[in-house]
């Protein structure tokens, strides 16, 4: 992979962690204030996509794992919090 490629993922993997973290934290913050398990579970769903990307950064530059593997670690992980996400808003309280 060319350097700028690499950068160029880092700072995208880098951008959905923030911003996956902001998301999860502001849905956290409002399960706290309302006790709403929709918004517990939506955080969650959002906690878990967010580990998805962190992890398959993690195993990619760090640990070097194959892109197969990390690929399949990712995806699984994006696939169980959207399924989160979609419980949650399909639920109500």
């Amino acid at each position: 992979m060319s350097p700028h490629v690499s950068i160029t993922v880092i700072a995208l993997k880098t951008l959905t962690l923030l911003l996956g973290g902001l998301i999860t934290f502001l849905a956290y913050r409002a399960y706290r204030r309302t006790h709403s398990q929709s918004l517990g579970a939506l955080a969650a769903g959002f906690a878990v996509v967010t580990l998805g990307a962190l992890l398959a950064g993690i195993s990619d530059l760090i640990v070097e794992l194959p892109i197969q593997q990390t690929l399949l670690l990712e995806s699984t992980l994006t696939a169980g919090g959207f399924a989160v996400i979609v419980y949650s808003l399909y639920t109500s309280d």
